[in-house]
């Protein structure tokens, strides 16, 4: 394997692998083409793993793709790949990737001829204490109803597959089969072969020195061997992405970081092995372990304070001629994992290492790569990717799906490229690639929380006042947001479980508050657009399934996809002089926007979008004594303040919206003050509710009222992957609007067939594990569905989870298992969600009257 040989050695034999690689007409002057066409659909920059696995999946469902690549395919961070390939992600969304990339590496060989050196001997995760076995049964808890097999091992099992690792202290193990490693330079080969086959253009030797708008949309790509028109351009340029975005007027916050591993000379116990052992993952060493040929391949993954970053490239640009270069190795910074490796693979320490690897891989600040359309009209990314080999195929069939298509074939927000926006400074993106690089392979506790590069340059006008009574901070798209509250006196701290956490056993006190008396929450990181123009009712009424709320009043509205599914909920208040509030949850805020201009600019709309997000803040207050709070702060009648009203007018002595609407189901209201005036509207809530009991209370307790009251949120129970129908949303869904609304079409199609799976509530016994979501619902032991949203419920003082399940299943009184730290825990269908709304409660006396006056009649 070329891992085993010297760089300089492989270089040299790069011109004959490249006649090698070429069938069907394809020369060796196509290969590395003197100049470029004029046209091309789609013009993918960087031939890695990731840009020719898009090349390919677009040429394949027809598209006219042309490859750009600056040096040589392979060039960058794949030729030095480790080439590890698992199924696992503990990211719900991220593992239908992996498993499209398996899928597709699978038959790749058989369509091109191409040997790619992939091995399948599974991969294993060792459990080498019991935090990490809870961590391996909290991860089979979520994965029953997916696609790709788990299995957790006990220490028999293990020693049974790893006879060459040291027992002493092993648990058990987490074992994925039928996976493993593969050779990342053949591989690469074989998926620019199989593109070419299906008439892609790749060009080498082709760097890109400019990136224009045209005025119809596209781009010029510009090159010294000519410049293309196209029609979109998909950035997959490795450790160039960030340089390739500045050319088109993007800053991507990509941070290059130095990956280093070993490569051992023949070891005795490797040749003795009857069968190659699995990929093996030491955690807690934070190293990963294979097979090459009768050596052994050590990854170690340093830590924060040894890591070394290519900040320079970060801030300035790439060394000029860098492409397949490495570092000097460096063993001395991987001295502690590789004494845990010596300790763990005893037959290691007497080995002798061969080569050492030491070369730039290309980080994110959440580590997760960035993938899809910008801001920009046509304009894609597919860049951050510090693991392309398992991420390119799948990428590049989610890519290609969503560009012949029209949208996205699934929910994959984990990899959107604007969840990062103006916050993200390099500064940011520094101190958080240390942290996420350092903390790989750290302990993945439900509700993670990260604290490098806190707090960003997003406003926080009374952040330290929120601080000052108890806040416990989260993170949210750049936000600080205020989970929960610690008791009076009390200091938060983050304590991550597998079990109940020490927010959850605090949460009961903020209930009380607001079901009880009035609570203040800071929602600002609510996404905020003001819409104008001639218009603009006429593209809300095509935008959203709903109908648009007049002056003064606010509705619910969702945007679908054309085929129906669920793209985003908006909350849209009518203003006046024509314009539209469009309020929706923090971290949808440009993936919602995005949508938005889109339909504006391909529709032809005459309207104009306004991003209002950090001009405006959010706070609300809900509870029984809400309404005697805002008699007192607000200068409006609360007599004629109707639900859903939305009022301006004078809060806390400042100008201020007013809306009646709370996502707790409470009697409640959101003010959206000026960010400056964020300060005086606090004050006065804090300043007039001390004796109507007022306390402080976070979004966290928020969601529990939400799922008690049934309310649905989007990413939970809904999203890309979901219709309005089975999460119960058809009474917001207005089909018979006049309007044609996007996405109308397919909803009455989906009418005419009997739904196979609905949303329902599960009262769950569970009393030391709260459900969350994403966990598997099996009976009798087979998967049948999987929670959305779960919680710990006051109402029915047990856990409660919605789920979405077959309607065979779905009826109250069924019985099902909730799997929940490795378990299933026993429970029932309700009838519908377990607590009534403050509008309806105020409605069942009129109710009750009706029926006393209907039978008085009788």
């Amino acid at each position: 394997l070329y891992l085993c040989v010297d760089v300089h050695n492989k270089e040299k034999m790069l011109p004959n692998l490249a006649k090698l690689f070429c069938i069907r007409g394809c020369s060796t002057s196509a290969a590395l083409s003197s100049g470029v066409k004029d046209k091309a659909d789609t013009v993918v920059l960087g031939g890695g793993i990731v840009g020719v696995c898009t090349a390919y999946h677009l040429a394949r469902k027809g598209k006219d793709v042309l490859l750009l690549e600056k040096s040589e395919l392979t060039a960058g961070s794949t030729w030095h790949a480790a080439g590890l390939i698992t199924a696992y992600h503990p990211t719900p969304n991220v593992k239908r990737v992996h498993w499209d990339s398996l899928n597709f590496y699978n038959q790749i060989t058989a369509e091109t001829g191409q040997e790619i050196g992939f091995h399948r001997p599974g991969s294993l995760r060792l459990g080498t204490s019991p935090i990490r076995m809870d961590e391996f049964r909290y991860a089979l808890s979520r994965q029953c109803h997916k696609q790709s097999p788990m299995k957790l091992l006990t220490p028999e099992e293990v020693e049974e597959l790893v006879p060459i690792l040291n027992m002493d202290g092993i648990h058990g193990g987490l074992l994925t089969p039928d996976e493993g490693h593969i050779d990342p330079y053949s591989l690469t080969q074989a998926v620019a072969r199989g593109a070419r086959m299906h008439g892609a253009h790749i060009v080498q030797q082709a760097e890109v020195t400019g990136l224009q708008p045209r005025s119809d949309g596209g781009w010029d790509v510009v090159t010294p061997k000519g410049t293309v028109a196209a029609n979109r351009v998909i950035n997959c340029g490795g450790f160039w992405g960030r340089e390739v975005g500045k050319l088109a007027g993007l800053d991507l916050p990509l941070v290059p970081v130095q990956h280093q591993y070993l490569v051992t000379k023949s070891v005795p116990e490797i040749q003795a092995l009857k069968k190659e052992i699995p990929v093996l993952r030491h955690l807690d060493g934070s190293f990963y372990l294979r097979q090459e040929r009768d050596g052994l391949l050590i990854g170690p993954y340093e830590g924060v304070d040894s890591m070394v970053q290519m900040e320079e490239w970060a801030r300035d640009k790439v060394t000029p001629g860098f492409g397949k270069e490495l570092y000097p190795g460096d063993l001395e910074r991987l001295s502690p994992h590789l004494e845990m490796a010596m300790e763990a693979f005893p037959c290691f320490a007497n080995a002798e290492i061969q080569s050492v690897v030491n070369g730039p891989i290309t980080y994110t600040p959440d580590i997760l790569p960035m993938v899809g359309p910008t801001m920009l009209p046509n304009m894609w990314v597919a860049v951050g990717f510090g693991y392309g080999i398992v991420h390119g195929g799948g990428v590049g069939k989610y890519l290609s799906d969503w560009i012949c298509d029209g949208e996205a074939p699934y929910e994959l927000v984990e990899f959107d490229p604007l969840r990062y926006s103006n916050w993200t400074t390099m500064d940011y993106a520094v101190t958080k690639t240390r942290e996420s690089y350092g903390f790989n392979n750290a302990v993945g506790y439900p509700n993670e929380e990260r604290f490098a590069g806190r707090p960003t340059n997003r406003p926080r006008p009374i952040y330290d006042k929120l601080v000052e009574a108890g806040a416990h901070m989260g993170f949210n798209a750049g936000w600080e947001v205020p989970l929960w509250y610690g008791a009076p006196g009390e200091k938060t701290e983050y304590k991550p479980s597998f079990t109940k956490a020490n927010w959850q056993l605090e949460q009961e006190r903020e209930y009380n508050i607001l079901t009880q008396k009035v609570g203040v929450a800071d929602l600002s990181p609510f996404g905020k657009f003001m819409l104008t123009g001639p218009d603009a009712r006429k593209f809300l009424d095509r935008t959203v399934a709903g109908f648009v709320p007049k002056v003064g009043r606010t509705g619910l509205g969702h945007m679908l996809t054309s085929t129906g599914k669920v793209y985003a909920e908006l909350t849209i208040t009518g203003m006046d002089d024509g314009k539209y509030l469009i309020v929706t949850g923090g971290g949808s805020e440009f993936h919602d926007l995005r949508r938005l201009h889109q339909i504006a600019r391909e529709e032809k709309f005459d309207v104009e979008l306004e991003n209002i997000t950090e001009e405006f803040g959010t706070l609300t207050v809900a509870g029984p004594m809400s309404g005697a709070l805002m008699e007192r702060i607000s200068d409006q009648d609360l007599n004629n303040w109707k639900f859903m009203d939305a009022k301006h007018g004078k809060v806390g002595g400042v100008d201020c919206l007013g809306i009646r609407i709370t996502y707790t189901g409470e009697l409640g209201w959101e003010l959206y003050p000026a960010m400056e005036d964020m300060d005086a509207v606090y004050q006065a809530i804090v300043d007039n509710g001390a004796d109507l009991g007022l306390g402080h209370v976070g979004t966290r307790v928020i969601n529990t009222l939400r799922i008690e009251k049934g309310f649905r949120g989007w990413g939970h129970e809904m999203n890309k992957d979901t219709s309005p129908i089975e999460p119960g949303l058809m009474p917001f869904v207005k089909i018979q609007k006049k309007a044609n609304f996007i996405g109308k079409a397919a909803v009455q199609d989906m009418l005419k067939i009997p739904r196979t799976s609905e949303v329902v509530f599960l009262a769950v016994d569970s009393p030391d594990v709260d459900p969350e979501g994403d966990e598997s619902v099996v009976v009798y032991g087979k998967a049948v569905g999987y929670t959305t949203s779960g919680c710990y419920s006051p109402v029915l003082k047990s856990a409660l989870a919605m789920a979405s399940l077959p309607k065979t299943f779905t009826t109250p009184g069924t019985e099902v298992e909730v799997m929940l730290a490795g378990k299933g825990r026993k429970a029932v269908v309700l009838e519908g969600a377990p607590a009534l709304t403050q509008a309806a409660r105020e409605r069942l006396p009129a109710v009750k009257e009706e029926k006393i006056k209907v039978k008085t009649a009788v």
